[in-house]
């Protein structure tokens, strides 16, 4: 893995459930981990190996989802043998809410703040 994560980076992250409270929109997503197409947005740790977050496999947001993903397992893949699982750096991916990053909100519908909903009515 690229860019892994350091101790004190993972250490800010809410604890598993920890967040259960917290409407889906309003959860912080403190880390962005990718690879070709795919998408990990973490909201929650175990402090171990567990991760709480929305995922996006092969770029399929129709079937992308809030789900557990193991830190282990990400940082052991590969794509070609070499090419590996990045995690943005700090400096980077600032924590942000759920509803601010497109291919979450995008996906669930959310609009952005200050947006309209699109006319759906029809003239006849």
């Amino acid at each position: 893995m690229w860019n892994i994560p350091t101790k004190e980076r993972l250490s800010r992250i809410p604890k598993l459930y920890e967040t259960e409270h917290v409407p889906l929109k309003e959860k912080l997503i403190v880390l962005h981990f990718f690879i070709a197409g795919c998408d990990w947005y973490i909201a929650e740790y175990d402090g171990d190996d567990i991760f709480w977050g929305f995922a996006i496999l092969n770029e399929d947001y129709e079937l992308a989802e809030w789900a557990y993903v193991s830190f282990s397992e990400l940082k052991s893949i590969k794509l070609k043998g070499w090419l590996e699982v990045d995690c943005e750096v700090e400096d980077a991916w600032l924590v942000k809410r759920a509803k601010e990053v497109d291919k979450i909100r995008i996906p669930h519908g959310w609009l952005k703040d200050n947006e309209n909903p699109p006319n759906m009515s029809r003239s006849t």
